[in-house]
């Protein structure tokens, strides 16, 4: 039997990390209000919950770029 060469990792700072992971860890780090303030949409400012934010996410490409942004930024050293 031949080995598999080893896959390269990937650079996508994101491979790996789900869009319920990045939610949760922004809404726990910054809450919905300061979410809401900075990505102002109805699913951040009323009656805000994970599995709303998601299926707005999912649908809205845009919005979504915006929340990968800030978590990203909110990962820097």
């Amino acid at each position: 039997m031949s080995e598999e060469p080893p896959r390269a990792k990937s650079k996508d700072p994101l491979h790996g990390v789900t869009l319920e992971r990045i939610m949760t860890e922004l809404v726990a780090e910054i809450g919905w209000e300061e979410l809401a303030y900075r990505i102002p949409v109805r699913c951040f400012l009323y009656d805000p919950s994970i599995k709303s934010s998601l299926t707005f996410l999912r649908k809205t490409p845009w919005a979504r770029l915006k929340i990968e942004q800030l978590y990203l930024h909110s990962r820097r050293p």
